[in-house]
């Protein structure tokens, strides 16, 4: 087994993809696991933080996740953060569908929300 280089790491596309049926909504929709400062952004958007204390807010998660990992043929999201409300709206069937998809394409296990929640 080789090492890789920089270059070799940098022009990898590495970011899974999976089409996913949503009868709810009458089509498929394509799912992108997220990249690294993207779970980043994402794990920080479920943490509420008060003084020192950090707290789990799992409020809008699945429409958060579904926003920041659905996207086109070329891989542009569809939805903005500014969508997540409204996304939220959606049926909660056609959601965690595909945030069960998202999570596992981006390597998010439920005990780490689990552990979110402990800490």
């Amino acid at each position: 087994m080789t090492y890789l280089n920089r270059e070799q790491i940098l022009q990898v596309q590495d970011l899974p993809v999976e089409d996913v049926e949503v009868p709810e909504w009458g089509g498929k929709v394509r799912v992108r696991g997220l990249t690294g400062a993207e779970r980043d952004k994402f794990e920080a958007s479920i943490v509420t933080r008060k003084g020192n204390k950090a707290e789990f807010n799992p409020e809008n998660i699945r429409a958060k996740l579904v926003a920041m990992c659905v996207v086109d043929e070329n891989g542009n999201r569809l939805f903005t953060d500014e969508d997540i409300k409204i996304l939220g709206q959606k049926s909660a069937t056609a959601l965690d569908r595909i945030f069960q998809v998202a999570q596992r394409l981006s390597g998010l296990r439920t005990e780490d929300f689990e552990e979110m929640q402990k800490n």
